[in-house]
């Protein structure tokens, strides 16, 4: 028999069906309530007017931390700080502006439910090692003398230096899962400093043939810092595909800055944009 009320029916059903699927959504969509933030300035700063907490540790309230809190409607407990390195999450940190950060992981609980982290660049050294290119940038500021300096002894030693900290960043994500053994952590890399090929000197006060080879060596520490995340039962957010945003870009396209910045942060640091911009990869990779 033919139904009466065949439009009714299928308003029904299309109905239940938009209901189920908004349902399901919601369900696979992760919430997240007790966020706590780790890592050094590439994690803290953004905006220097924004600032407050632990003197000297230079953390914005702008920062990927403060934008993902915000949109996940989570509390955050940043606890990051300029110059930490692996030792500051278990040590406390003695800031340039006399100021003491306890150790990071005291900001982790068993209710903790969402752990960022972005750490290694200090153990590295990058700063230093930009120093240092831009010194013997003088010596030949066509040629590449700072990677001719550091394979010197027919071995790398910034490529070393990567290899020597893989085994801190394995520690540092055990130490997360074992004081917060609900949290779901992402393990943030760095926003790329230079572009792939040439530079764009006085803004990178480096050689033209050391630009390439230094951006090489932020991509091996990005996959570094990738590799230990899979291997500890974490998720990386890997920024090296992060284009058109480097210090050699116009200042509005800029997510870092270079030596003489235009937006309010420090040289070779992500701005309020690059911190924003790191936000948003880090709530698609949640999910949200």
């Amino acid at each position: 028999m033919r139904s009466r009320h065949p439009i009714r029916r299928s308003v029904i059903a299309a109905t239940v069906l938009m209901l189920t699927a908004g349902v399901a959504s919601a369900e696979a969509t992760p919430t997240y309530r007790e966020y706590v933030a780790l890592g050094d300035s590439f994690a803290a700063i953004a905006s220097v007017f924004t600032v407050q907490g632990t003197p000297g540790c230079f953390r914005s309230t702008d920062n990927y931390a403060g934008n993902v809190a915000k949109a996940l409607g989570a509390r955050l407990d940043d606890r990051s700080c300029s110059s930490a390195t692996t030792a500051h999450m278990t040590t406390p940190q003695s800031t340039q502006l006399f100021g003491t950060n306890p150790p990071q992981f005291d900001g982790l609980t068993t209710t903790t439910d969402l752990v960022t982290v972005t750490i290694g660049g200090n153990d590295f050294g990058f700063e230093s090692s930009i120093g240092t290119c831009g010194v013997l940038a003088v010596t030949d500021p066509f040629g590449n003398p700072c990677e001719r300096h550091n394979n010197s002894t027919g071995t790398d030693k910034l490529v070393a230096k990567v290899d020597e900290i893989a085994p801190k960043i394995a520690a540092v994500l055990d130490g997360i899962h074992a004081r917060a053994p609900r949290a779901k952590i992402v393990v943030v890399g760095y926003l790329p400093l230079l572009p792939p090929t040439t530079g764009c000197f006085p803004l990178t006060p480096m050689a033209v043939g050391d630009v390439a080879y230094l951006h090489g060596i932020q991509l091996k520490l990005n996959a570094m810092l990738a590799g230990q995340a899979a291997r500890h039962h974490a998720t990386a957010v890997d920024l090296t595909g992060v284009r058109g945003h480097d210090v050699c870009q116009l200042p509005w396209n800029r997510w870092v800055e270079p030596v003489l910045p235009a937006a309010p942060t420090t040289p070779f640091h992500p701005n309020s944009a690059g911190q924003r911009g790191a936000a948003d990869l880090i709530l698609a990779t949640l999910g949200h």
